[in-house]
C-alpha cells in the first residue's frame, strides 16, 4: 500500500472527528517563537552544510512535525470549505 494510501486511512477518521471551532484552531495553528528559531538555526545550519550529526537528526524530527502539521491543516482547510 502506498505511504499517502496510509495517510489517508489513518487521517480520514481522524478528519471526521473535526468540528469548525476545531478546525479553525489546527489552521491557525503556529510554532511558538523559540522553536520557530530553532529550526530557522537548524535549516541555516543545513543549508550551508554545518549541521552536526546530532543536529541533524533534531531537525529531521521538526521537519517531520512540521509535515504532519501541514497534512492536518490541509485536512482541517478541506472540513471548512465543505462545511461552508
Amino acid at each position: 500500500m502506498k505511504a499517502a494510501n496510509i495517510l489517508d486511512q489513518v487521517l480520514d477518521p481522524f478528519a471526521e472527528c473535526l468540528t469548525p471551532d476545531a478546525a479553525e484552531r489546527i489552521v491557525a495553528y503556529r510554532v511558538d517563537p523559540e522553536t520557530q528559531s530553532r529550526v530557522e538555526e537548524l535549516a541555516s545550519k543545513a543549508n550551508d552544510g554545518s549541521l552536526a550529526d546530532e543536529d541533524r537528526e533534531e531537525y529531521r524530527e521538526f521537519v517531520d512535525a512540521f509535515d504532519l502539521v501541514a497534512i492536518l491543516k490541509s485536512r482541517a482547510r478541506k472540513f471548512l470549505s465543505r462545511a461552508a
